[in-house]
């Protein structure tokens, strides 16, 4: 049972990469003037949305999500709206955290909330496909020793890599942003994309 989760995530994790990959070379080749750094905006978009299908699509088919006790119809659009809740007020949340970072609280908000979008779309949606809107298991999950299965511990590592990654992504911006890759958002977005998820596989097994 270890080994074939352990499969599972793995392919789970070489799927999101794949899709990351993807969401990268697909707008480079239709999109004119298409660039990471260029339209960088059009990019994280893409890979946001590229991940939150990914994510709904693996977990569903994998069956990773916990059973309902319940099958009514009005308890199903609870939970679908108390998700989008949670992802709502994640999204809200994350800009908050960037904007008491030091990001402008009005200037390049779009950028702002375009990251936060994207650490949510990494974070919080994982969460609500592996644990449901339950946030009694997400205190569990991320509490010490809270782990219970192989999902839970690529949970915990899936999500501190992604934080970590994009509070690492400020050490290259210096006072003077006079580059383009020095842009705030660009190097917390490559750094998350970087630090993401590939090496969890890995650190689970040992």
């Amino acid at each position: 049972m270890w080994g074939e989760e352990i499969r599972h995530m793995a392919s789970s994790h070489a799927i999101m990469a794949s899709g990351v990959f993807m969401a990268t070379v697909v707008p480079a080749v239709l999109v004119p003037g298409f660039s990471v750094y260029g339209t960088h905006l059009l990019w994280q978009y893409s890979v946001a949305g590229v991940v939150a299908v990914v994510n709904i699509s693996l977990f569903w088919l994998l069956g990773v999500s916990p059973p309902t006790k319940k099958h009514t119809i009005t308890y199903k659009v609870s939970r679908l709206v108390r998700s989008c809740l949670y992802l709502l007020l994640s999204c809200l949340f994350f800009h908050t955290v960037v904007v008491l970072y030091g990001a402008p609280l009005l200037e390049s908000a779009l950028e702002t909330f375009s990251l936060a979008v994207l650490l949510t779309s990494l974070t919080t949606l994982r969460c609500v496909c592996v644990l449901g809107p339950n946030v009694q298991a997400w205190i569990r999950v991320f509490s010490r020793h809270g782990a219970m299965s192989v999902w839970d511990t690529s949970l915990q590592m899936v999500v501190g890599c992604s934080v970590v990654g994009a509070w690492l992504g400020a050490f290259p911006i210096p006072l003077d942003w006079d580059r383009p890759w020095q842009v705030r958002s660009h190097t917390h977005t490559h750094r998350k994309a970087m630090s993401r998820a590939d090496t969890t596989p890995y650190f689970v097994y040992q």
